[in-house]
C-alpha cells in the first residue's frame, strides 16, 4: 500500500505579479524516485524552493499529514542544490567537516557535535564511498568526489526526502553515470525518497519510477510506463520519448 510522504495542493508562486507556478498538485509517495522535467523557466527550481520553504506560496504542502509551515527546520528533507561552486583548493575544511556541517541544521543552541554525530558522518560517507577521504581537504578532491561529499552532507541527518536540483551539471559523463547509480542505490537499498530536477532526461529516465513534466503547471504526472504511453508527452519529446523509454 502506497503512503503519501508529501502532498502539494494547489501550490502557486508569484514574483512581483509574475506567476511562476500555477496551482501545482501532486503527491510524493514514500519510496518514489521522481524526475521533474520541463523547459527553462518552467518553474522547476521554484517548485523545489517552495517545498523547502524558501519562497512564499499559496496553497498547501503537507508532509506526513502536517502542514509544512509547522516545521521549524528542514530536518526531514535533504537538499543538494543547483550549480554548486566547487571548493577552493585552500578551503580550510576536511571532507568529514563538510559532512558534519549537515548536522548543525538539526541542533539547538549550543550546537555541539557528539560522538554519535561523528559516527553518522562516517556512515554517510561510507554509503557514498568516500569514507577514505574524510581527512583530506575538501578543495583537494575531484569534482565528482566533492559532489559525493556534499551528498553525504545532505544525507547525514537521515532525511526522509532527498531533493536534487540539477546535481550532475558540472560532472563529466562517466562521473555522471556513477552518480546516478549511487542515487538509485540510495532509493532501492536505503529506501530514500528522491525528487530529482534534471535537464538530462535521457540519463535520469533510466532510473526513475515517476515523471513530472512541469511548465508553470503540471502538464504530466505519472509512472514511467504511463509516460512512455502518453501521446501528449510524445508531442513534447518526439523521438526523445522513445529514447528515454528504450534506455529504461
Amino acid at each position: 500500500m502506497s503512503v503519501k510522504l508529501v502532498e502539494l495542493d494547489r501550490v502557486s508562486v508569484q514574483y512581483r505579479g509574475f506567476e511562476a507556478l500555477s496551482e501545482i498538485s501532486f503527491p510524493i509517495e514514500a519510496g518514489d524516485y521522481t524526475a521533474i522535467v520541463g523547459p527553462n523557466g518552467s518553474g522547476k527550481t521554484t517548485l523545489i524552493k517552495a517545498i523547502l520553504g524558501l519562497v512564499p506560496f499559496e496553497g498547501q504542502i503537507i508532509f506526513q499529514g502536517t502542514n509544512l509551515s509547522a516545521f521549524k527546520t528542514t530536518q526531514h528533507i535533504g537538499y543538494l542544490p543547483q550549480k554548486i561552486s566547487f571548493f577552493d583548493p585552500w578551503f580550510p575544511a576536511t571532507a568529514k567537516e563538510v559532512v558534519l556541517s549537515g548536522v548543525y541544521c538539526c541542533k539547538k543552541f549550543p550546537k555541539r557535535l557528539s560522538s554519535s554525530d561523528h559516527r553518522a558522518a562516517e556512515k554517510a560517507m561510507g554509503t557514498l564511498g568516500v569514507q577514505d577521504l574524510q581527512g583530506r581537504p575538501i578543495g583537494k578532491l575531484s569534482g565528482g568526489q566533492q559532489q559525493r561529499v556534499l551528498l553525504a552532507r545532505a544525507l547525514v541527518h537521515r532525511p526522509q526526502l532527498l531533493i536534487l536540483d540539477e546535481p550532475t551539471v558540472a560532472l563529466d559523463p562517466q562521473t555522471r553515470e556513477a552518480f546516478y547509480s549511487t542515487i538509485q542505490k540510495l532509493n532501492k537499498e536505503e529506501g530514500v525518497t528522491i525528487l530529482l530536477v534534471s535537464h538530462d532526461v535521457g540519463s535520469a529516465g533510466r532510473y526513475v519510477s515517476k515523471m513530472l513534466y512541469l511548465d508553470k503547471k503540471v502538464v504530466f504526472y505519472g509512472t514511467l510506463e504511463e509516460f512512455c504511453r502518453s501521446p501528449e508527452m510524445s508531442g513534447y519529446f518526439g523521438a526523445g520519448q522513445h529514447l528515454i523509454c528504450h534506455r529504461h
